[in-house]
């Protein structure tokens, strides 16, 4: 593990008025999902594991869970720019909220910093009812669209706009089914109530480990991590990569300083080989993309999406 710190973390630290004694800077990192979700669970090992190299900060977590995470990306955006916000950002959780919710200005009004995890999406059934493969799902549900219900978690999350990738990919309906949270789409396939799922892999990998679910593929062009014996698509000649990739973003405006001290932070994370072996173990992994060209993989989802919003729209209005 390095045990390097950032002994301040740029402009980030404070000098007390009294005595020139050194303050802790409390910044405050939002959250756009409910305490005790999977999303809180990775945002706040990766806030843990950032306060670990920082001594100049007091780093506190803020769960706003509203509008499937809009709610926190406009209270981002209108935060002050002074260092005390970050926000915890997911891809294409971002652009998928600036098309359903016609925000178009939002990526105009915060900054992305860097991301540092990517997870992929992967399809999963009940080991004691097991998916022979996602080309069987595609002709099954060709012959009937009820016949294999796919769980996702709920409209406009990543794995379920995954699977409305997959859907367009396969030119039939599938059957999917959107469940209130990812913690219930997992409960659904485990208990064999739905024939499929498309989840984040942290979700379902201790199920795959243990054997009660399993694999139909992952969401990737190659195998990569932990478990390296599950397929991906592409092996199956379905060309659907889908990951949800996650990182940092700040206010429009906040000072170069505080920005270049707080990259310096999450790559000192991204380069923990103890955080990394935890990742992998949970499902994710550790990959640091710098903010321009994150920004740039984000757009590129965002008129993906935008194609899609046009012909299979993911909510029913635009009221999220």
């Amino acid at each position: 593990m390095i045990t390097r710190r950032l002994g301040v973390l740029g402009g980030l630290s404070l000098i007390a008025s009294r005595g020139g004694a050194k303050a802790r800077q409390s910044v405050t990192m939002l959250i756009g999902a409910a305490e005790g979700s999977s999303t809180d669970k990775v945002g706040r090992d990766f806030a843990a594991c950032l306060q670990g190299h920082v001594d100049s900060i007091g780093l506190a977590v803020r769960n706003l869970p509203g509008e499937a995470g809009h709610l926190m990306l406009t209270t981002l955006a209108d935060a002050l720019p002074d260092g005390s916000t970050v926000g915890w950002i997911s891809t294409p959780t971002l652009p998928a909220r600036m098309i359903d919710h016609n925000d178009p200005s939002l990526i105009q009004r915060i900054r992305l910093l860097g991301q540092v995890e990517r997870e992929p999406v992967a399809f999963v059934s009940p080991a004691s009812d097991p998916v022979n493969s996602m080309q069987d799902i595609i002709s099954r549900a060709g012959d009937d669209a009820d016949a294999v219900p796919l769980a996702t978690p709920p409209a406009g999350s990543p794995p379920h706009l995954a699977a409305l990738r997959l859907q367009e990919l396969a030119q039939t309906r599938l059957n999917i089914v959107t469940f209130p949270s990812a913690a219930a789409a997992t409960q659904a396939v485990l208990a064999a109530n739905v024939s499929a799922a498309a989840l984040g892999l942290s979700n379902v990998i201790d199920g795959l480990r243990d054997g009660k679910l399993s694999a139909i593929g992952i969401a990737a062009g190659h195998r990569f991590g932990p478990p390296p014996d599950i397929p991906v698509l592409d092996e199956a000649g379905i060309p659907l990569a889908a990951f949800i990739g996650r990182g940092v973003a700040v206010p429009i405006g906040t000072p170069a300083n505080l920005v270049d001290a707080m990259v310096a932070a999450m790559r000192a994370v991204t380069e923990d080989e103890a955080f990394r072996a935890r990742a992998e173990t949970n499902g994710y992994h550790l990959a640091w993309n710098d903010g321009p060209a994150w920004l740039k993989e984000m757009q590129a989802e965002q008129a993906q999406l935008s194609k899609m919003w046009q012909t299979d729209p993911w909510l029913s209005s635009s009221a999220g």
